[in-house]
Order: structure tokens, then C-alpha cells, then sequence
């Protein structure tokens, strides 16, 4: 059987993460929070903008703006989008 949970992104019960996204407390959090089908966006977005901001993860200062934009994303909050860039759906 399928675990659902109640997205924030998409405010509707939709199909779970199976494992939490990344370790700790955050992981788990989006894990009870974000459907699978939003996670996927948000990482394909995520390489958007590490692409065309040059990001590097090793920088602390740039993982934090990541997980912020993130957490915009998530939250339907008005988050960075990539310039010049033009999404299908």
C-alpha cells in the first residue's frame, strides 16, 4: 500500500516520500510534508538554479540560500526562478 501525505505544495493528500530527502530533522519534516510529485519538482529546479547561479554546495552560505529558496518553494512563496528560463508545464 501507498502511504499518502497531505502536501503543502500542492494542498492535496498525494502519494509520500518513501525515506526522508536528506538527513536530520529537515529530512523528516519534508518527508511528512511534501508529496514525492513536489519533491521531483523541486529537484529538478534545484539543478536549474545551481546550474545558472554557479553554486557551489560546498559553500555554507550557498546549501543555506538553497534550502531557503527551498522552503519558498514548498511553502508557495514567491521563490528565485532560473532568468531566461521557460518551464513546460
Amino acid at each position: 500500500m501507498t502511504k499518502k501525505v497531505f502536501c503543502k505544495k500542492y494542498q492535496k493528500e498525494m502519494v509520500a516520500l518513501s525515506v526522508p530527502p536528506m538527513p536530520g530533522p529537515k529530512g523528516v519534516e519534508i518527508q511528512s510534508s511534501v508529496s514525492q510529485e513536489a519533491w521531483d519538482k523541486w529537484k529538478s529546479h534545484q539543478t536549474t538554479l545551481i546550474n545558472e547561479k554557479h553554486l557551489d554546495m560546498s559553500d555554507p552560505e550557498n546549501r543555506k540560500w538553497l534550502i531557503e529558496q527551498m522552503d519558498k518553494f514548498f511553502n508557495n512563496e514567491d521563490y528565485e526562478k532560473a532568468s531566461g528560463f521557460k518551464a513546460l508545464d
